[in-house]
């Protein structure tokens, strides 16, 4: 049962981190980040480290994600998609 739900796990967080890199809008970027990320606090869950989970949620997730989202909203990055 472990080793599927790690399996699991472990995929959505290489898709993720690919997507990442992949994806031409820096929003969507931001998203894939916040999953992989969650993928990796699963994988820290699966090995008992329930603290250090936590802390990949609420710091990483929680915080660096929001930051970066807060700052393309400010910058206005996203706009330049919808010019002509």
């Amino acid at each position: 049962m472990v080793d599927t739900v790690f399996l699991i796990i472990s995929i959505f967080t290489i898709f993720s981190s690919i997507m990442v890199i992949l994806s031409k809008k820096i929003v969507h970027s931001a998203v894939y980040l916040a999953g992989s990320l969650i993928g990796t606090a699963g994988l820290f869950i699966l090995l008992k480290a329930e603290f250090v989970a936590w802390v990949q949620v609420l710091v990483y997730v929680g915080a660096v994600v929001t930051l970066i989202l807060f700052t393309i909203m400010l910058t206005g990055k996203g706009e330049d998609e919808h010019a002509n």
